[in-house]
This record gives C-alpha cells, sequence and structure tokens, in this order.
C-alpha cells in the first residue's frame, strides 16, 4: 500500500508578469502526504527549523497511514504536528492581533463525501484543526444543530460561538497565554512600539515587522494526502496576519479559499487536494482553492497550475488594484491509469503533485508509505524575480500501488 502526504509552510512574495515554469521531475518514488508550513519568507538561518517540522508532519500522517487510517485521518494528524510547532503561524505560536490576543483560522475538506469543517477567529483551543475536523464529523453522522427555528447541518463557526462548540463537544480549552512563544510575544511588543510611534508621528503609513519581510507574517500551514483507496483530503490552519484587527477571518478558514478536496466522478477524471497559503484577502477574493482544484481537470497538469496562477491569480481582474498579489499552492491529483481503469487496482492510481508560488519562498514535504523518511525543499523565485509580480512552479509525477 502506498499513500502520499504534503505539507507547506509560508513564504516572501513578489512582483513581475515573469513566471518561472520548472519542467516537472520524474521520482522513483509513491508520495502520498504532502504538506507546507507555508508561502512567504524563509530565512536561511532558520531553513533548518521549517524542514524539521515538515518532516515530522509527513511522518506522522503516513504512520496513520501504514496504520490504515483514511486521507482524512492522516492529514489532522500533519496539521496538529505543524500546529503545535513554535515555529509556525498556527496553534501554538500563532500571530498576535492589536489587542495582543491569539484567534486563529482552520478548515478541512473530505474529497470522498465533500463535507468541510471550518472555525475563524477561534480563541483558547490549542488545534484549531480539531474543532474544524469535529464540525465536519457531525455533518457526516448526520447530525443537526437547532439554529433559529431551523436544524441545519453547522460546517463553519467564528469567535466565542466556535469555543462554546468546542468545549462542548469535549476539545479542551487553552489559555492564549500558553499557545502564545517568546518570538511571537517580542513580535507583537516590536510591532506595537512601531504603531505607537507612528501615531505620535502622525505618519499615514506604518509598516508591520519591517526588519522581516513582510511574508513572514502570512504564513499558513497546510497539508494534502492521498490514502490506499485514492481518496483525498486537505487541510490549512493559521494564525493570520500579525495585528490584525480582532475578529478579522482569513482564508483558512473560508470555503474555496483555504482548501479544496474532491474526488474523481461523473465528468471529474481527477481526484484533486489543494491548499493555500499566502495574503487572505488575496487567496479570498480569488478563491483560488477551488479555482486550482478546477483547472486541474486538463490534461497537462503543469500547464493548467501555472495559467491557474497568472490568470485567476496574479492576472485576476478581483485584485487589479494591488501592487503585488501573494500566495502559495500545493496540490495534488490523480486518476485510475491504464488497462484496468474500472478495477479497484491500486496499482494503477498516477499521482501528480505540484507546487506554486509568488512569494519569495515556500517551504515543502513529501513522502509515502514506502519512504524511511520524508523530502523536504525550500522553494525559491528565481534571482531577478519580483515576488508579488513573479512565480514558481515545481513538482512530480509517480505512480502508487502494492509492492510485491
Amino acid at each position: 500500500m502506498c499513500v502520499f502526504f504534503f505539507v507547506f509552510f509560508p513564504c516572501y512574495f513578489a512582483v513581475s508578469l515573469f513566471s518561472s515554469t520548472k519542467e516537472i521531475w520524474k521520482i522513483i518514488m509513491s508520495p502520498n502526504f504532502f504538506a507546507t508550513t507555508g508561502a512567504g519568507y524563509h530565512s536561511e538561518s532558520k531553513a533548518k527549523e521549517y524542514k524539521h517540522v515538515c518532516k515530522r508532519a509527513c511522518q506522522k500522517a503516513v504512520d496513520r497511514l501504514r496504520a490504515g487510517a483514511m486521507a482524512l485521518e492522516a492529514v489532522t494528524a500533519a496539521l496538529i504536528e505543524l500546529e503545535d510547532s513554535p515555529f509556525t503561524n498556527a496553534g501554538t505560536g500563532s500571530n498576535l492581533n492589536l489587542c495582543g490576543d491569539i484567534e486563529c483560522d482552520a478548515s478541512i475538506m473530505d474529497g470522498k463525501s465533500l463535507n468541510y469543517g471550518a472555525v475563524g477567529a477561534l480563541t483558547g483551543i490549542k488545534n484549531p484543526i480539531l474543532v474544524a475536523r469535529r464540525l465536519l464529523n457531525e455533518a457526516q453522522k448526520g447530525k443537526l444543530s437547532y439554529i433559529g427555528s431551523f436544524f441545519l447541518f453547522v460546517s463553519f463557526l467564528v469567535g466565542i460561538g466556535a469555543q462554546q462548540w468546542a468545549l462542548g463537544h469535549g476539545i479542551p480549552a487553552c489559555p492564549s497565554e500558553k499557545m502564545a512563544t517568546k518570538f511571537s510575544l517580542s513580535a507583537y511588543r516590536r510591532n506595537k512600539r512601531k504603531m505607537e510611534q507612528a501615531e505620535k508621528l502622525e505618519t499615514v503609513e506604518i509598516m508591520v515587522g519591517h526588519e522581516e519581510p513582510m511574508s513572514a507574517s502570512l504564513d499558513t500551514v497546510g497539508a494534502i494526502v492521498v490514502d490506499q483507496e485514492g481518496n483525498v483530503a486537505a487541510a490549512v490552519s493559521s494564525g493570520g496576519l500579525a495585528m490584525k484587527h480582532p475578529r478579522r477571518v482569513g482564508q483558512a478558514a473560508h470555503y474555496g479559499c483555504g482548501c479544496w478536496a474532491e474526488n474523481a466522478r461523473d465528468a471529474r477524471p481527477y481526484s484533486t487536494a489543494v491548499s493555500t497559503s499566502g495574503c487572505g484577502e488575496h487567496l479570498m477574493r480569488t478563491m483560488l482553492a477551488r479555482e486550482c482544484s478546477t483547472a486541474m481537470q486538463t490534461e497537462d497538469a503543469h500547464q493548467a497550475l501555472l495559467e491557474a496562477m497568472q490568470n485567476k491569480f496574479i492576472g485576476s481582474p478581483f485584485l487589479a488594484s494591488e501592487d503585488g498579489v501573494l500566495g502559495g499552492v500545493i496540490v495534488l491529483r490523480c486518476c485510475r491509469c491504464g488497462e484496468d481503469q474500472s478495477s479497484d487496482n491500486f496499482q494503477a492510481l498516477l499521482v501528480e503533485f505540484l507546487w506554486s508560488h509568488t512569494t519569495e519562498s515556500m517551504c515543502v514535504g513529501y513522502m509515502s508509505t514506502h519512504d524511511s523518511k520524508a523530502r523536504t525543499h525550500i522553494s525559491r523565485l528565481p534571482p531577478g524575480a519580483v515576488a508579488g509580480q513573479s512565480l514558481a512552479i515545481e513538482g512530480g509525477v509517480c505512480r502508487l500501488g502494492v509492492t510485491d
């Protein structure tokens, strides 16, 4: 059995309709899981930490897959690992908002059932992805919630309502002060001082976190996976922008913006899973996760993702007023191939996985159930490319199956 997992970290973004399109390389491996610590800016000094977090997330997911778990369980395990890391802007270590509080966004989607669960501006819960997953589970079980005079499937909750629902469903509370780290607290104090100084000088422009690229505060973590039955799942989690206004909800929680997963069916020949990272407002206004999934139904995956990033993101009419469009995606698609397309023979499952970003860099990790350890890579824009206007795209293709 083989399963693919992919995780990612955010990086810094660039600008200039230049597109670095690297040739898709074929690899002799069967990745089931793909993860990212986000798209944004990854300093060389912290590259080791970013890669290590990705490796741990990959290992957690693959361990579940080896034990027979389905895609949804594996992707949840990976997100918990990413949220627990103090190096990511998700869960523990999240950015603090204007009031010095931590408010997290997260969502998860199951490609088989198409169910989705999400939370926004959630406080006091260590792992927001667990609440999103529980909301999805309730819908799958057919449990209805009473809202007003109606019984409905609840998929998205925010703020205090999300926290109360989580506590009422057995998810333990965690004080925000325990989720803050030395790094997030020092960044908050530094940004707070800058804002106070700017107000005294009556300055209109305020640059938050000027010592580091702006994208350092944009990182969203995410993961995508395909399991032994060919089911796909995707998830994403974020602490949001540094110094954001309280109750601001980013793309990580919004349907079709933070993640997307959809098994092949009817007129859709490919199963797809997508997770995004970057500037939430840019990703929400373009619904990039769903756009990339739709684009991947054409024959050439590399060209399809390139055109989606150029036309639906960098060149989107919804972002025409923006000087730079910042974001990144990890994408997985798979289909039955060969003579036995109608059978359940897992050896006939062809998987293509790609990542693309307009940020300066993106850290990704990938692993299969046949691998002894995860592979990690920090993708960077080519020299001279401008973040927000240029893009990089890389990926691979493999066949998944059972080895004798």
